[in-house]
């Protein structure tokens, strides 16, 4: 008999055990007892609950700790503990955050913090922020507080990543958006993406949006006001959403992505993942000197740590570069779809949901 599939189990942030530590060790510092299981909220709404691995009191400090569970994601801190150590902050400080050991720090430009930070990135540093803003509710004191996370062994797994590429020295990042990891199946994901498309066009609908991530997608989805049920979740994968669509054809489709995604294919490639190539800044200057980009820019669009730098170089000198990278990925996803009556459109925002480059829809 043929082994019975069952759904890839979805796993947690390090954002979200990051949070579940910190807000466990601030209600031990205040109260005296950690809470355990202690419940966190997710940029969404959820409000799942996790035990403690490790517990300490020290003079004048908490810890907690959270193992990580990425469910069936290869992820690479999956088993990982995850801890925070919590101290008292200046009053009226607010929430302060330190690197611990196995905790990276940013060292060059380009990234969604600035150089010497912390790599705790935003949506992480919001959910630490609400879980200790409950807890000081609840307690009736100040959500002042000094957050240092942790992750024993961080700096060994760092090194089967690309932080130190990009500049993240010394362990890993503490990421996460959604505060939920979803399990990368190659084929479970174009499987989804043609359901998608599929109930699409049953339901009638001339126009979706095909988004990279959850930014892109809400970008995309409030510049035409879509419906849900417009919206299709493509990932990396633009190239198996195209040849399915090329199939199953629909009038109109938007492409949204990051700098970095969009890029990639304007540069000719369909498979996003950083594993199939990566942002070729020497095309990415080409793209701005054809705008308009002066030598000196392409020069520091070479040298830049990431995309998101070279485009802000490109804004801080009035190049469009968003809109000539736009261009160069709509002739890549029609292409792929030639000969179809397909409109495509490529729309690229940042990491704010702003608009930065728009090839729209040819009349």
């Amino acid at each position: 008999m043929a082994k019975e599939e069952r759904p890839l189990r979805r796993g947690w942030t390090t954002g979200t055990c990051a949070a579940a530590a910190a807000k466990a060790a601030f209600a031990a510092l205040m109260t005296g007892e950690f809470p355990d299981p202690v419940e966190v909220t997710l940029p969404r709404g959820e409000r799942p609950s996790f035990a403690l691995a490790l517990t300490r009191k020290d003079e004048g400090a908490a810890t907690a700790g959270v193992i990580k569970d990425a469910g069936d994601d290869p992820d690479v801190t999956h088993g990982a503990l995850v801890l925070a150590t919590v101290r008292a902050g200046a009053p009226g400080a607010g929430v302060t955050f330190r690197a611990g050991g196995g905790v990276g720090t940013v060292t060059r430009p380009g990234l969604p913090l600035p150089p010497g930070e912390p790599a705790i990135n935003p949506v992480p540093r919001r959910m630490i922020r609400d879980a200790i803003a409950e807890i000081a509710a609840a307690a009736g004191c100040a959500a002042d507080a000094e957050v240092e996370i942790a992750i024993p062994g961080g700096e060994k797994l760092a090194a089967r990543t690309l932080n130190g590429r990009l500049g993240i020295v010394g362990g890993l990042s503490i990421l996460g958006t959604t505060g939920i990891v979803v399990p990368y199946s190659c084929s479970a994901w174009i499987a989804s993406i043609h359901q998608g498309i599929d109930v699409a066009r049953a339901s009638g609908l001339a126009h979706v949006a095909a988004a990279t991530g959850a930014a892109s997608e809400a970008g995309a989805q409030k510049l035409y006001n879509l419906p849900d049920i417009a919206l299709i979740d493509m990932g990396d994968f633009v190239g198996g959403m195209l040849k399915y669509l090329r199939k199953h054809p629909l009038p109109r489709v938007t492409i949204a992505g990051g700098v970095a995604k969009m890029t990639k294919l304007a540069q000719g490639l369909t498979d996003l993942h950083s594993k199939r190539g990566v942002v070729d800044l020497a095309q990415l200057a080409s793209f701005a000197h054809a705008a308009g980009g002066s030598d000196e820019l392409c020069a520091r669009i070479i040298a830049a740590n990431t995309a998101a730098e070279a485009f802000a170089l490109a804004q801080a000198e009035g190049i469009a570069l968003g809109d000539a990278v736009a261009r160069a990925a709509q002739q890549t996803a029609e292409q792929v779809v030639a000969g179809r009556d397909i409109a495509i459109e490529i729309v690229l925002f940042d990491r704010e949901r702003n608009l930065v480059g728009r090839a729209p829809f040819k009349v």
